[in-house]
């Protein structure tokens, strides 16, 4: 544009100068001839005064025409803008709904992450209870059993005595019962195995 504008005035100033320098010439009245019409005039100067309406009348068609670009130019970039705007917009609207999505999910998470802690600790305390209770019944069951081998003990025992006395401590019975079955095969044979 500023190269255009620099031509131009160059234009102007050497149609200037040259008018300058032919001034006479340019001055002097002829017979001039518009069809119908002949009338005394000067050409050069009829000339000259058209040549400068014509630049005006340029002039005036650059400027309107670069304003007219100027007010289009304006009226997209606002536009522009305003997609922009919209754009963003939409832009902040989906980070807020993936914020949320992903706020839920987390919430959801924490939740089931509660829920299965509970049930977890539900489950370890039920297999706590029936650990305990198995033990409680298998210990039950040890005390009966041993309670009938010291019965048996004590009844193999007294068939071995044979006297009828008192009954040794317990401790020594068990003793007794441990070293005799060592050393010797029982003389009846019962239905269950010794334990």
């Amino acid at each position: 544009m500023r190269d255009r504008f620099v031509v131009l005035v160059l234009a102007i100033l050497l149609v200037a100068g040259f008018a300058a320098q032919n001034w006479s010439e340019i001055t002097r009245s002829s017979t001039l001839n518009f069809g119908i019409l002949q009338s005394e005039g000067s050409m050069g100067l009829i000339l000259l005064s058209l040549l400068g309406l014509t630049l005006l009348l340029f002039l005036a068609s650059a400027i309107t025409s670069r304003t007219q670009n100027l007010i289009e130019a304006r009226q997209h970039a606002k536009a522009l803008q305003a997609q922009r705007d919209l754009a963003d917009r939409a832009e902040a609207s989906r980070f807020t709904e993936l914020r949320q999505l992903l706020d839920s999910h987390l919430r959801e998470s924490k939740q089931r992450d509660t829920i299965q802690h509970t049930e977890f600790e539900k489950a370890l305390s039920q297999h706590q209870k029936d650990t305990r209770t198995q033990i409680e019944q298998l210990s039950h069951v040890l005390n009966t059993r041993i309670g009938e081998m010291e019965t048996r003990l004590e009844t193999r025992l007294q068939r071995m005595d044979g006297t009828g006395h008192a009954m040794p401590a317990r401790s020594e019975v068990i003793q007794q019962g441990v070293a005799s079955r060592a050393h010797a095969q029982p003389t009846e044979p019962t239905g269950r195995h010794p334990l």
